[in-house]
């Protein structure tokens, strides 16, 4: 009897071992994603419901035992009104508790934001939407929103010249209102750097005539070192009081964004924006300006140039001129390059 008591006892110990043994294997051993290699995210809309958050880590393949990880993260206090919402990583032999863990508390992933070469506000509501969690619309409206604007010291003209180029990290889940409360912090330390409001200032012009202008200087040349010579023609033009001329203005004010060449068409339209008919800088931004081309307006080339054109002959840079003859022989010679190259 004694020894079948023991038996008995063993096999109680053994299963109790065994159960034991699964579960801790199940619970913080097993791994609820294989390494396939890829990354795996998840995103947690904000104000999401805990059965949302289940409905979506269900359908990601993320948990695969629903009611385990129910009772999980009841145990673990996981649920809550809202849900913490935002953008987490989950790595290949994470275990159904480290999963809660980072849900419940962890750290977010960031997403990186890239602004570069938008034109129009629309078009940077539309990336930044591809980033963060707000759609495009919900952006744009803030954009939009003229008492916001107002509420920030800007207006629908010069809004573009808040945004500096560059790669920016953001929360998924950031909002509009955080978005730009960033954007403008960005835009402080910029020109708080290098000296650029006093250049600016020696310059007589505001941080947002320069980035105006930059804009332009952006869209005349791609070759960053002949920037300068530009901006310092452009500038030329301003200090004589002489239409700026610059066919990205005319583009600009059509809206016609994929011409291969400006014609009447262009120069021709009446709108604040075209610089073939109105002196002066525009009302605000053609383009969103890179920080070379805003540096090349606050240090530019020390010259008497006034009129520049194409070369023609396929390098992206310009022929500069100080007289109007000049200025035609090279207008002669950008012909006959586009000839010789065929394209004319």
């Amino acid at each position: 009897m004694k020894s079948a008591s023991r038996l008995s006892v063993l096999l109680a110990l053994a299963f109790l071992v065994l159960v034991g043994t699964f579960l801790y294997r199940r619970l913080f051993v097993g791994a609820i994603l294989p390494n396939t290699g890829e990354e795996v995210f998840v995103k947690i809309p904000t104000n999401s419901t805990f059965e949302e958050v289940v409905t979506l880590l269900s359908a990601q393949g993320i948990i695969k035992d629903e009611a385990l990880f129910r009772r999980l993260a009841d145990y673990m206090k996981y649920p809550r009104d809202p849900m913490r919402a935002g953008r987490y990583k989950v790595e290949p032999g994470m275990t159904t508790v480290e999963l809660i863990r980072l849900l419940r508390s962890g750290p977010q992933s960031p997403v990186r934001v890239v602004l570069n070469n938008e034109r129009l506000i629309e078009e940077v509501a539309a990336k930044v939407a591809g980033f963060l969690e707000p759609d495009s619309l919900t952006l744009l409206n803030l954009l939009t929103d003229a008492d916001y604007l107002a509420k920030i010291g800007y207006t629908p003209d010069n809004l573009m010249t808040i945004f500096i180029p560059n790669t920016y990290e953001f929360f998924w889940n950031t909002s509009p209102e955080q978005f730009m409360d960033r954007m403008i912090r960005e835009h402080k330390a910029f020109w708080d750097k290098n000296s650029r409001l006093d250049k600016a200032k020696k310059l007589g012009l505001s941080p947002e005539e320069v980035y105006t202008l930059a804009s332009i200087v952006e869209k005349e040349t791609l070759r960053n070192d002949e920037k300068p010579r530009i901006a310092g023609a452009y500038l030329n033009r301003l200090r004589i009081g002489m239409r700026l001329q610059a066919d990205p203005t005319a583009v600009f004010a059509r809206r016609d964004f994929t011409t291969g060449r400006v014609t009447e068409f262009h120069t021709k339209f009446d709108s604040p924006y075209n610089t073939y008919l109105y002196a002066g800088l525009p009302p605000g931004p053609i383009a969103m300006a890179s920080i070379s081309s805003i540096d090349a307006v606050l240090n530019p080339e020390n010259h008497q140039y006034i009129y520049f054109c194409a070369l023609g002959d396929g390098t992206g840079y310009h022929a500069f001129a100080e007289s109007y003859n000049q200025h035609l022989r090279n207008v002669a010679r950008y012909k006959e390059n586009l000839k010789e190259r065929g394209l004319l």
